[in-house]
């Protein structure tokens, strides 16, 4: 027989199974009381656009090119940076009141060029600017 004390090298055990008891009446507690009603959406009505004929103000054209070249009203230009473009637009402007551009971009021309032209606008004081779209065929714009 085996009298003598315990040394108390016994290490208390957790047990897990009422913890994972628990855990799984609040899981269905959670389940049970939750409601899942769809969030209500925004009801938005969308404006409708009717095709009228364009104000008479005195338009500026200038096309960009696929390679970043520029014309005004049909005119190759030199200019390869905003300055130069702004003095061009500015002598084209002369004489008009409140001018508006109209930018006419190959689909293939850059993002940079067509901005390059916008700032050009603007340093030349100009605040109308319109952007050219074709129509095609079966009537949609591209």
């Amino acid at each position: 027989m085996n009298f003598r004390r315990h040394l108390g090298t016994d290490e208390p055990e957790i047990n897990l199974i009422p913890l994972i008891d628990v855990l799984l009446v609040v899981l269905i507690f959670l389940a049970a009381s939750t409601t899942f009603a769809r969030v209500n959406q925004l009801s938005v009505r969308l404006p409708d656009a009717s095709a009228q004929s364009p104000e008479k103000v005195p338009a500026l054209s200038i096309t960009v090119a696929a390679d970043g070249r520029y014309a005004l009203n049909g005119r190759a230009l030199p200019a390869t940076d905003a300055a130069q473009l702004a003095e061009a637009l500015r002598k084209a402007a002369a004489g008009h009141e409140e001018p508006a551009l109209i930018i006419d971009a190959d689909a293939a021309a850059t993002h940079q060029a067509v901005v390059r032209a916008m700032e050009a606008a603007g340093r030349a004081g100009i605040s109308r600017i319109g952007f050219a779209t074709q129509v095609s065929p079966d009537g949609s714009s591209r």
